[in-house]
């Protein structure tokens, strides 16, 4: 007959804490074989192994509740899912880790003798924008069926003419100017803003490098300095009033949105138009609303969630309206295709962080759904739109 361990016992042999012998215990995992005539725990070499292996899988990135619900009764498709999801998720976490890595690297290079907190603050905000962007940009070019760059479709929305004065308010690495290099009308007056320690460093050094091929006329003046100032604001009235205003994936990241959007009428000239993106309906959510009705699942938090958007979107366009009399909604569409299951699923729980249960329980069904309909449909098509409002005074 095998000798039975204590909760203490065992948790030695399993390198864990007994804390953790009997959290597993109430969480369902790990039962007790049996117990003595004292009313203590006891365990078995079967009951060891139990706790080996959720000790590994808890090292490898696994709830609880995934280990309960999925893993330890799961036959090995469900464990192949399982752990395809995780892997998913552990790059992620990797990708982000490096990211921080890069930040922080950035920063000390930027101002290795000159730091205070602030300029921390404002420089580590400025990169992740701009990696975030950049981000989303890779993914574009990644799954985007149009051979059109995107930043080509922003920059023909803008239908800028010959001569006109432009300000671009957070610059970034732009890749709206970049793409377009040859196509600036002649004449242009570029006036781009933004701090040090963001992308647009490197935009600085492109502009020297390549200031010769511009079109004629063609002249781009970049200012580094914080939008959300108004020192910054002294110096950009100082040239007087600009015919188009870029204010593109700005909002999510300013203190202040209102206070930029009122800056910026000030320096409007009559005849242009400010332009900006702010909160919408993800197109996302657009997509997954369809799932339900699909699944036969019940999933209110897609319908609550384009809900809080429509609300913060209609929100946003009422503040415009205190400052401009018309405001024209461009949308500029693309569409992505999908050949991995894996990453849409990743997706669905990105956008819905809250639903971790809803997930282990049906994300197999959602799965299965996606791969079939991309077996039949030679992978998933999507319609993705972003709504730039142009305002005019």
């Amino acid at each position: 007959m095998d000798k039975k361990m204590t909760s203490g016992e065992i948790a030695k042999k399993a390198g864990v804490s007994q804390k953790a012998v009997r959290l597993y215990d109430e969480k369902g995992l790990l039962k007790p074989t049996e117990y003595s005539e004292g009313n203590y725990r006891l365990y078995d070499q079967g009951a060891l192994q139990v706790l080996e292996k959720i000790v590994a899988l808890k090292q490898i990135g696994f709830s609880l509740e995934e280990i309960r619900d999925n893993i330890t009764s799961g036959d090995a498709a469900d464990i192949g899912s399982a752990l395809r999801m995780q892997l998913a998720g552990m790059e992620q976490k990797r990708d982000e880790i490096t990211q921080v890595i890069d930040t922080i690297r950035r920063t000390l290079e930027r101002n290795p003798d000159d730091l205070d907190w602030d300029d921390v603050a404002d420089i580590v905000q400025s990169i992740r924008l701009d990696q975030r962007a950049d981000r989303s940009h890779l993914e574009t070019l990644q799954h985007q069926t149009s051979k059109e760059d995107w930043y080509v479709k922003i920059f023909r929305s803008l239908h800028f003419k010959k001569d006109l004065k432009v300000l671009d308010l957070g610059c970034g690495f732009a890749k709206l100017w970049r793409n377009n290099w040859s196509e600036i009308p002649t004449g242009t007056q570029i006036f781009a803003y933004d701090i040090h320690g963001s992308w647009a460093d490197d935009f600085a050094k492109y502009v020297d490098e390549n200031h010769g091929s511009l079109p004629k006329g063609v002249d781009i003046h970049l200012a580094f300095e914080d939008v959300e100032k108004e020192s910054t604001w002294r110096k950009i009235a100082k040239n007087k009033k600009y015919d188009r205003i870029i204010a593109h994936y700005l909002n999510y990241e300013l203190k202040d949105p209102e206070a930029l959007v009122n800056a910026s009428a000030k320096v409007l000239s009559k005849n242009g138009f400010f332009s900006c993106n702010g909160p919408s309906v993800n197109s996302w959510n657009r997509f997954f609303i369809t799932l339900p009705q699909a699944l036969s699942l019940d999933m209110p938090f897609i319908a609550e969630s384009i809900a809080d958007q429509e609300i913060r979107r209609d929100a946003f366009t009422t503040m415009l309206m205190k400052y401009f009399s018309h405001i024209e909604i461009v949308p500029v569409r693309n569409e992505f295709l999908y050949s991995d299951a894996d990453e849409l699923i990743a997706k669905m729980k990105d956008l819905y962080p809250a639903q971790e249960k809803f997930f282990s329980k049906n994300q197999d069904k959602i799965c299965a759904y996606f791969r079939h309909r991309i077996e039949e449909e030679d992978g998933i098509r999507i319609a993705f739109e972003t709504q730039f409002s142009h305002c005019y005074l």
